[in-house]
């Protein structure tokens, strides 16, 4: 049976959070270097400029998580969506560079709020059969938020707004935030978050909503699961009981940034200028890596179910880590920069359909629902810490020890994953998250 329109538009609601996420990243992209001219910024100085964003996510996933575990991800999202929003303008609108920090920081707060509450608000919706592709959207939403803002800033580049070019990037990007914010109240709120509450009544509702097949049967699931947990509404994440889920979570969003994607993303102009490339034809070619960053990313989600998440992540980390290898060859060799490109484009293809299609689904399906909001925080905030470590870090390894140390330094990395999910990572797909419960969480 195939998802019903009620829950294909609450999964795509959920997953339009993704959207801000992906432009943000693009938007960065494309400021970092009319801002260093402006602020006559060094390399540190571009490095804390793209970072601050980053260090906001972390405690934005941090508040996100949990605050949606007690208000439920739907209402959290709101808030969310509404201080992007207003923080995108206030960093168009900046007037000094303190400022445009401050912006930056509180957008990151909404951005990593809007990062964990997503993937789960769609995983509580979605049945196992489903869930993989339903929660695949959010990254979806990413990967097409990514393109769309490449695209948006070569078009302003295209308009020569001189000083305002940079504003302009800005201001747009807090337009998905507003379409979330409106769209969000035409939707439920989770049925799992419901009964932990007790609200029994409006939880099978929505269940019956959502399209489940047996919805009183699938309930009775849900009160059985949290008697087991033994949880409370207040139940803290960081106990050993979670130490796998906790393990799990924590590695795939640290790793999910040691591939470098990120700060690839960020710098992809510096890259292409590195190679050889005016700032027009990098523009270009950052278009060209969205666009394979989006379809790879569908191939992964039509994957996803078939194949399973651990199955994709040991295909991409292979491809990944080879890519990378030969990227930081061509850097150190100053040879067949013509080749970049190609590389760089394969290096998003396997990251995709692998890391790209799999994190947001993996961390929300591995904890409990009495604290998954808080988990996906904990997953959440390792992605970002990671992020902003390497965001600050790439421009100065760059120039200290040429650009192809950090390229080295994400080819190892993403063999180190290669191993460590071989080892230690169970497959979810097919499963229903109390399934998955028993399985990871022991009983107390």
């Amino acid at each position: 049976m195939r998802p019903n329109s009620k829950l294909i538009r609450a999964a795509l609601t959920g997953a339009l959070s993704g959207l801000i996420f992906g432009f943000d990243i693009a938007v960065v992209a494309g400021i970092i270097n009319p801002v260093a001219r402006l602020f006559g910024l060094s390399s540190s100085g571009q490095g804390i400029t793209v970072a601050i964003g980053p260090i906001g996510t972390v405690l934005g996933c941090f508040v996100g998580g949990v605050i949606g575990q007690r208000m439920g991800a739907r209402n959290a999202l709101r808030y969310a969506a509404a201080l992007y929003a207003l923080a995108a303008w206030t960093a168009a609108l900046s007037v000094s560079f303190p400022m445009l920090l401050a912006a930056r920081f509180l957008s990151g707060i909404g951005l990593g709020s809007a990062s964990v509450l997503g993937p789960v608000y769609i995983a509580e919706i979605s049945p196992a059969k489903w869930r993989g592709r339903l929660v695949g959207a959010f990254q979806i939403n990413v990967v097409t938020g990514i393109l769309l803002g490449y695209t948006s800033n070569y078009l302003i580049r295209l308009a020569h707004l001189g000083a305002m070019e940079w504003r302009v990037m800005v201001a747009v990007a807090s337009a998905p935030a507003c379409l979330l914010f409106l769209f969000l109240f035409r939707i439920p709120r989770s049925p799992r978050w419901l009964a932990s509450r007790h609200e029994l009544s409006e939880a099978l509702s929505v269940l019956t909503e959502m399209g489940a097949a047996e919805p009183q049967a699938e309930l009775a699931g849900i009160q059985s699961a949290l008697e087991t947990e033994h949880a409370t509404p207040h139940e803290p994440v960081l106990r050993w009981k979670y130490r796998y889920p906790l393990f799990l979570a924590i590695t795939i969003g640290a790793f999910n940034q040691l591939t470098g994607v990120n700060a690839i993303l960020y710098y992809v102009h510096d890259i292409f200028a590195a190679a050889g490339f005016n700032q027009l034809s990098s523009g270009l070619q950052a278009v060209v890596i969205g666009a394979a960053n989006l379809l790879f990313t569908l191939v992964g989600i039509a994957l996803i179910d078939r194949f399973g998440r651990k199955s994709l992540l040991l295909v991409g980390a292979a491809g990944d880590s080879a890519c990378l290898a030969a990227a930081a060859w061509v850097f150190h060799a100053h040879a067949h920069q013509q080749a970049l490109l190609g590389l760089l484009v394969t290096f998003i293809a396997f990251f995709a359909l692998s890391q790209g299609a799999v994190i947001w689904v993996y961390i929300g399906e591995v904890f409990p629902t009495a604290v998954r909001s808080k988990g996906q925080g904990i997953g959440g905030a390792s992605n970002w810490i990671t992020n902003t470590i390497i965001a600050f870090a790439f421009p100065v390894l760059a120039l200290r020890f040429g650009q192809s140390a950090p390229f080295a330094f994400f080819a190892a990395a993403t063999v180190l994953q290669l191993a460590v999910v071989a080892l230690f990572y169970p497959e979810t797909k097919g499963r229903s998250l109390e399934e998955l419960q028993s399985r990871l969480v022991p009983a107390e």
